[in-house]
C-alpha cells in the first residue's frame, strides 16, 4: 500500500468530520497512523459517523484557542493537516464574519498551536478559488495573482497570504515545515452539503425529485476526493522528511482537456442513476460565482511527481454509484472505491 511513511505516525487532522477530512482520516487509519480528529461535532448524516472510525477524537472549535493548544500538545502529532473551514461560496455571502474568522483567524491559530507544540510538518489545504478569477481558457499556476470576488474565495487567499508572511516571520530556520494545498471541486461518496452539485442531484435523486440549476454551463476542474487526498499524503510525505523545497503552494487538479461544465456533470451522472434529474433555473437571488475556472497542475506532476488517476467521467461513475448503494442498499463503498484507487497508483 501507497504511503507507508504515514504508518504509526502521529497525525493529526483538523476538520475531520468534514466530507475530505473523513475520507483522509479513513485513508490514513488504513494504513496504520495514529489519527487524532478536531473538528466540530457532524450533521447525524455524514460520511464520518457512517465510517465509525476507531480514531481519538476532538469535538471542538477551531477559534477556541486553548483547546486547540491542548488537543495538540496532548496528541503530539508528526504532522498535521489543516481542513478545517468553512467551505461554502453562498453561505460566505450570509456570514462573512464567520467565514473569515474560521478560515483566517482559525488557521492562523492552528500553526501557532502547531508551532508552540514543536510540530514537525503540517499541510495546510486552501483550494482552487483562491486565483484572481479572469475566466481564462487556460489553467492558474501558483505564482498567479491571488483574488477572491466572493468572500469565501477572498478568505482563502487571504490564508495563502498570511502562511507566506507566517513562514518568512516564523519559520526562517525551518521549525516547522510548512506547505499549501489548492484543489477544488470534488466529488466522491459521503457529501452531503448543500449547494454542491452532486449532492443535490443524488438527493432529489433518491425521492424522485427534479433538482433545479444554477449555473449550467459553468466549468469546474472536477475531481475524484481521492486524487487531491493521494497529493496531501505526497507533500506532506516531503515535509516529514525535511525536504524545504517543498514548502510553498501545490495545485491538485484534473488534466487541463478534463474539465466539465455543470451540464456535461449532470449528463455523465444520468449515465449511472437515470433518476437523476435537472432543470436550469433562474435564482432571483443569484450570487456571483465565476463561470470558468481551470488549475494548471505542472508544478505538482513535476516536483511531487503526482498525477490524476481517473478521468471525471470515471470519477463521476464512481461517485454516482457510491451514493445509489448508499440509498438503495445502505451500502458504504468509501473501503471499496479506496482500494481501486490505491491499486491504480
Amino acid at each position: 500500500m501507497k504511503h507507508q511513511l504515514y504508518k504509526n505516525k502521529n497525525v493529526f487532522i483538523t476538520g475531520h468530520t468534514g466530507f475530505k477530512g473523513s475520507w483522509l482520516a479513513m485513508w490514513l487509519h488504513s494504513i496504520g497512523a495514529n489519527v487524532t480528529g478536531y473538528s466540530l461535532k457532524p450533521d447525524e448524516l455524514s460520511h464520518f459517523n457512517l465510517l465509525n472510525l476507531p480514531i481519538k477524537n476532538y469535538f471542538e472549535d477551531i477559534n477556541d484557542e486553548a483547546t486547540l493548544t491542548k488537543a495538540i500538545k496532548e496528541s503530539k502529532p508528526d504532522i498535521i493537516f489543516h481542513l478545517a473551514a468553512q467551505p461554502l461560496v453562498r453561505d460566505s455571502y450570509d456570514d462573512p464574519i464567520t467565514t473569515y474568522n474560521t478560515n483566517v483567524i482559525g488557521t492562523l491559530k492552528v500553526y501557532m498551536a502547531a508551532m508552540k507544540n514543536n510540530v514537525g510538518a503540517l499541510v495546510s489545504i486552501t483550494t482552487d478559488k483562491v486565483y484572481e478569477n479572469n475566466e481564462w481558457h487556460w489553467g492558474y499556476r501558483e505564482n498567479d495573482q491571488l483574488g477572491g470576488h466572493d468572500p469565501y474565495s477572498s478568505s482563502k487567499a487571504c490564508v495563502e497570504l498570511m502562511t507566506d508572511s507566517f513562514r518568512k516571520s516564523f519559520l526562517g530556520d525551518f521549525k516547522m515545515y510548512l506547505a499549501t494545498a489548492r484543489a477544488g471541486n470534488v466529488i466522491g461518496g459521503g457529501d452531503w452539503a448543500k449547494d454542491r452539485l452532486i449532492p443535490d442531484l443524488v438527493r432529489n435523486a433518491s425521492q424522485d425529485k427534479t433538482t433545479p440549476i444554477r449555473n449550467p454551463k459553468s466549468v469546474r476542474p472536477w475531481q475524484h476526493v481521492l486524487e487531491p487526498l493521494h497529493g496531501y499524503l505526497m507533500l506532506g510525505e516531503k515535509l516529514l522528511e525535511k525536504d524545504k523545497s517543498f514548502c510553498t503552494s501545490f495545485n491538485f487538479g484534473p488534466e487541463s482537456h478534463d474539465v466539465a461544465s455543470v451540464d456535461e456533470m449532470v449528463a455523465l451522472s444520468k449515465q449511472s442513476w437515470p433518476q437523476v434529474d435537472a432543470k436550469f433555473t433562474v435564482d432571483p437571488d443569484q450570487k456571483h460565482e465565476a463561470g470558468l475556472l481551470k488549475l494548471d497542475i505542472t508544478k505538482a506532476r513535476e516536483q511531487l511527481k503526482w498525477k490524476p488517476v481517473w478521468q471525471s467521467s470515471q470519477a463521476t461513475a464512481m461517485t454516482i454509484n457510491w451514493y445509489k448503494d448508499f440509498y438503495k442498499n445502505k451500502k458504504i463503498s468509501t473501503q471499496q472505491n479506496l482500494e481501486e484507487f490505491i491499486a491504480l497508483l
